[in-house]
Order: structure tokens, then C-alpha cells, then sequence
């Protein structure tokens, strides 16, 4: 009973400061976050040319009660008439089993601009609508504990059943070549309140570096090369380092990454025809480790045939996973 009573104290404590009046929130992540490129950078849409469609599913921290479990599907291509990319990306993030449910909606348009024979850039900006909600049932509070049974009284809690809804700006630059690419991407650039309750939660601005290069091995028959990446993200208080290497052969991809002074990150994945599929796994080393059962993260993409693309349009060879 005392355990009971000291773990659901440390939920209340630990919702206490998601919920509290003056909040800020933090964006969901994605390991494969080149599976995942309009949710990385906007100006990722239209850079296959051809319609792609990418799915992607990620499982936090499994073995914690109260997981976080974050989906996404997106499309892009280019279209000629529009002198860019068109994107449309949808996400839903599920935190503490479903008690903060975040989902996003965007539309995203990119144009690229040919500034040598060797190397292009593309701009891209994107509007979101959003929607934070709480499922109220799965909260307890403090007025709500009777010192010798537990949690057996109704709340006097205000709560708000109206879910948060806002409207969100984001835009993206890439600079790419056949065998290097840097990127930036700002995130939330009006930083709208997100509050649940009463007050104002901005969502801060995140910003985004990316970069890496494509170094071609000899392949004996099949194409083979290493791409060292290394992503650099910051939002509020927040910074995360990504670096490591993916290494290709034919259709095999193989992947190593560290993360701050986080996790280890083992990415396999292959292509087959129109489809990509990347499995990833991050391997928890701070104290966490026999706790959290790592991160779990699936993507599967289709990158459809199309008409021949103009001459002077360029894809950006970068990796897929």
C-alpha cells in the first residue's frame, strides 16, 4: 500500500509539471529521422521528385508505465505546375498511455533553386494545424487522498474539456550536391501556447542542423558507401547531438549511431523495388538502462515510379533511414 501510494505521488508530481500554468513542451523525436524527412526538415518536399509515401512508428521507453508512443504518415512529390514540392504530413503523439494526446496536421510547399551545375538549394515553408488534449480520467491530484486509504475522493481541480487547438508556422533550407548536404529547420516560429488549462504554455522554437556526405566505396558488383551524418537540435533548454555512420551495400543498410550521453543506436533497413523498410533500436546507457527496455522504431516508405524529371531538377542523394 505504501508503495502504491509513494508511486501514484511521484504521477502527481511529475503531471504537476507538464500541467503546470506557465509550461513548455518539447517536440516528439524520431531516430530515423531521414525516414522521416518532412517531420525533419520542411524543405524536404518534392526532393524524390517522384510521389513518396513514408510511415513511421516509434515506441519510447517500453518498459516504463506510461510509454511514449509516437506515429506519423506523410506524401510528397514534385509538382511541375507548382514550381515545387508539395507535402502533407500528419503525426500523433500518445504520452503516459494515452493521458496527453498531441496531433498535428501540415501542408508544406518547397521550391528549389539551381545555384551552380553541382549544387542546389530548396526552401521550404509549412503550416500546422494542432490539438493538445488531456483524458482527465487518467489524472489524480492531491485533494483527492485520504491519509489512511488512499485516492477515494472527487477532485475540486478545474478542469478544461475543450482539447488545445492552435495554428503553427515552421520553414527549412537545404543546400545539397551528388556527395554532400547541410540543413536548417525552425520549428514553431510564432511559438503558440499550447496550454491545457488555464494560462499559456508556448511551445518553444526548435531548431534544427543537419548535415553528412555520401563517400562511394568499391562494391565489387554492388554499390556500397558510407555516410557519416551528424544532426544538432535545440529547443528550449533541450539539446540533442545525433552522430554517427550509415554503411550501403546493394540493397542493405546498416547503421551506427550516439546520441548526447544517451543511448547507442543499431539501424538496420533495405529497399526492394518501390518499398524502403528501416528497423532501429536505441540502446539506453545512462541509469536508466535496466529500466526503459530501449526504443523501438519502424519506418516503411514507397517511393513511387513517375514521369522523367526535368534536367534541371536535382535529387539530393542522402540517406534513407
Amino acid at each position: 500500500m505504501v508503495n502504491k501510494f509513494l508511486y501514484r505521488t511521484g504521477v502527481i508530481f511529475v503531471l504537476s509539471l507538464i500541467l503546470t500554468v506557465d509550461a513548455f513542451g518539447q517536440d516528439p523525436e524520431f531516430t530515423q529521422f531521414y525516414a522521416n524527412p518532412l517531420y525533419l526538415n520542411p524543405a524536404f518536399a518534392g526532393t524524390a521528385h517522384c510521389p513518396r509515401i513514408s510511415l513511421n512508428y516509434r515506441n519510447q521507453w517500453p518498459g516504463i508505465a506510461g510509454s511514449f508512443v509516437t506515429t506519423s504518415a506523410s506524401y510528397d512529390q514534385h509538382v511541375d505546375a507548382f514550381s515545387g514540392g508539395l507535402g502533407l504530413l500528419v503525426w500523433n503523439d500518445r504520452a503516459g498511455e494515452g493521458t496527453l494526446i498531441t496531433t498535428n496536421i501540415s501542408g508544406i510547399y518547397s521550391y528549389q533553386l539551381p545555384v551552380t551545375r553541382t549544387f542546389s538549394v530548396k526552401a521550404g515553408i509549412q503550416a500546422t494545424w494542432a490539438q493538445k488534449k488531456v483524458d482527465w480520467s487518467k489524472l489524480t491530484f492531491g485533494d483527492m487522498i485520504d491519509a489512511r486509504r488512499g485516492f477515494i475522493y472527487n477532485t475540486n481541480e478545474i478542469q478544461r474539456n475543450q482539447p488545445a487547438s492552435y495554428v503553427d508556422f515552421s520553414a527549412g533550407i537545404l543546400g545539397f550536391s551528388e556527395k554532400y548536404f547541410v540543413g536548417f529547420a525552425a520549428h514553431h516560429l510564432t511559438e503558440p501556447n499550447e496550454s491545457v488549462i488555464e494560462g499559456t504554455s508556448p511551445l518553444p522554437r526548435k531548431y534544427t542542423f543537419h548535415a553528412g556526405a555520401i563517400i562511394a566505396l568499391d562494391g565489387k558488383g554492388d554499390e556500397a558507401s558510407l555516410s557519416p551524418n551528424i544532426l544538432v537540435q535545440m529547443q528550449q533548454d533541450f539539446m540533442q547531438i545525433n552522430f554517427g555512420m550509415y554503411y550501403t551495400k546493394g540493397p542493405i543498410v546498416g547503421g551506427l549511431w550516439y546520441r548526447n550521453a544517451d543511448s547507442f543506436i543499431a539501424l538496420i533497413g533495405f529497399q526492394a523495388g518501390i518499398l524502403k523498410f528501416g528497423y532501429s533500436y536505441d540502446i539506453t546507457v545512462s541509469k536508466l538502462t535496466n529500466k526503459t527496455a530501449g526504443s523501438h522504431e519502424i519506418s516503411t516508405s514507397f517511393l513511387f515510379d513517375c514521369k522523367p524529371r526535368r534536367r534541371r531538377f536535382r535529387t539530393i542523394s542522402c540517406p534513407s533511414f
